[in-house]
């Protein structure tokens, strides 16, 4: 295996870590809409939900990440992050008044955006900008392994208890303290030293902003217009509900999605190293366009396994990529607050996206919903393509 020596300790305690949060919060995702529904939310209040509860993962990541950058630590972050994550999930199940699952959906993405700048960051510091595509796709391979676990055993469960999702609430604690547990193996770099301890507002990400590199700038502006009509997950799972699909066969299509964007996510990391980072990202996004379009379309039970699998190569094609493209055009020194402002403006764009597709369904229907995104994204596609020139900064200071 010749990959895995580009694969340091911190970057496999990382991704068990990550591998572990993820079996947690996917044990509950497709079951998530489902069971608020059978505590009384719309669907104009899951949107709301959703969204409202990344916009806050996202806000705090910016400042959590300008904090790590700061403080010159990482390991405190990532270890609190996930374990806010961990105590949310058994939260769910003690009340269901909405106020409450708000806010305990809240903390679990709260803890998102505590770890995710650091955690991003010392991924990018274990790698070089050559071996970056392979670093963060084998971290999200492990991750997405944990998203393919988790509905596994939700399934498994559900098979046996049907309609029993409380338990499922509880059981999902269990990975999640592991990931803690794992998290403390990590250290900090002995070397890092603390920048200036200067006051960090909340909105430093408006800060960063003003004063990041133009390549940054317009990279983002083309990544957030897509991240404002990318709605979550969670409405193409209800579409295939819609279409008279069952509960099991649902998880089952989220879980061949998962598995898909876990094989695929190393392999198109290490293609995206050769062939450039931003040519694979706007291949992720023309896969994404000829989903949505189709689901737009399609009544075909058959189609959407088809589409299903399309979007897990469009998630490898673009997740890791994006953050490996942005820490490649920022200054090493703000890796962690590059793509924490970035997450930041990205999550205000995901509140917008799942409220709106909320909305829209709501009033025009499904299939307006996925037009409307696939248009959006199609823009953006001739944005990167033509708009775009595709450079990394290489300065030796990168490296």
């Amino acid at each position: 295996m010749g990959m895995l020596k580009y694969i340091s300790r911190s970057v496999w305690i990382l991704s068990l870590v990550s591998l572990f949060t993820d079996m947690a919060s996917e044990m509950l995702y497709p079951i998530m809409p489902i069971y608020l529904r059978t505590i009384g939310f719309s669907i104009v209040l899951i949107g709301v939900l959703e969204g409202f509860a990344e916009a806050l993962a996202g806000l705090s990541k910016s400042y959590f990440g300008k904090l790590s950058d700061n403080s010159g630590k990482r390991t405190p972050f990532v270890q609190f992050g996930y374990g806010l994550s961990a105590i949310s999930k058994p939260m769910m199940a003690l009340f269901i008044f909405p106020m409450w699952i708000f806010f305990a959906r809240t903390i679990d993405r709260f803890g998102k955006g505590i770890r995710t700048g650091a955690r991003d960051a010392i991924l990018s510091d274990e790698a070089t900008p050559e071996t970056k595509g392979k670093i963060f796709g084998f971290h999200r391979a492990m991750d997405t392994l944990g998203a393919v676990l988790g509905p596994v055993i939700a399934l498994v469960y559900l098979y046996y208890y049907p309609q029993e999702y409380k338990t499922l609430f509880y059981m999902a604690f269990l990975p999640g303290l592991l990931a803690v547990l794992v998290s403390f193996l990590l250290k900090d770099k002995r070397n890092s030293k603390p920048i200036a301890i200067k006051k960090v507002s909340f909105f430093s990400f408006l800060n960063y902003w003003k004063l990041s590199p133009s390549e940054y700038k317009k990279t983002v502006i083309g990544l957030l217009v897509f991240a404002a009509f990318n709605s979550s997950d969670i409405f193409l799972l209800l579409k295939a509900k819609q279409m008279g699909l069952n509960d099991t066969y649902v998880i089952g299509i989220y879980i061949f999605y998962n598995l898909v964007y876990a094989v695929v996510s190393l392999p198109i990391g290490i293609l995206a190293d050769k062939v450039g980072l931003k040519k694979m990202f706007i291949f992720g996004l023309t896969l994404f366009a000829v989903v949505y379009f189709g689901m737009a379309f399609t009544e075909n039970k058959y189609f959407i396994i088809l589409f299903f699998f399309l979007y897990g190569v469009y998630a490898a094609a673009t997740e890791g990529i994006s953050k490996a493209w942005i820490s490649n055009i920022s200054d090493k020194k703000d890796t962690a607050t590059a793509i924490g402002t970035y997450s930041g403006f990205q999550s205000i764009s995901a509140l917008i996206a799942s409220s709106l597709a909320g909305l829209i369904w709501y009033q025009f229907g499904a299939s307006t919903t996925f037009i409307t995104t696939g248009i959006a994204t199609v823009l953006v596609i001739i944005y990167f393509s033509f708009f775009m020139k595709d450079k990394i900064i290489k300065n030796e200071t990168f490296r």
